[in-house]
């Protein structure tokens, strides 16, 4: 795997004086890397924008039949909505356990 840069060849380099990479490996890379003219450091690539499921906002209730927890539904837009909503999660709570209580 050749060198992306300078500062990565560097890091090798010292990671070798240290005794934590063999001579071969760095030779390995090295070799692989040739007299290519490297930059000093290569930044990450910008990530691309989430698409499908993870990019949308997340609702106030699960889409599965699961009701979301109270924590979970901070996401959902102004506070008195969030407030209503807080509201008929403890009543649907309060329901469930009347429910199992008979």
């Amino acid at each position: 795997m050749p060198f992306r840069s300078q500062a990565q060849r560097r890091k090798f380099a010292q990671l070798l004086v240290e005794g934590k990479i063999s001579n071969q490996t760095f030779e390995e890379w090295n070799r692989e890397t040739g007299k290519k003219k490297l930059p000093e450091r290569v930044s990450r690539k910008p990530s691309a924008p989430k698409k499908g499921i993870a990019a949308r906002k997340k609702l106030p209730f699960s889409t599965n039949g699961r009701q979301r927890s109270a924590f979970q539904q901070v996401d959902c837009g102004d506070v008195g909505t969030y407030l209503l909503q807080l509201d008929a999660h403890a009543m649907n709570k309060q329901a469930e356990a009347s429910d199992v209580l008979r």
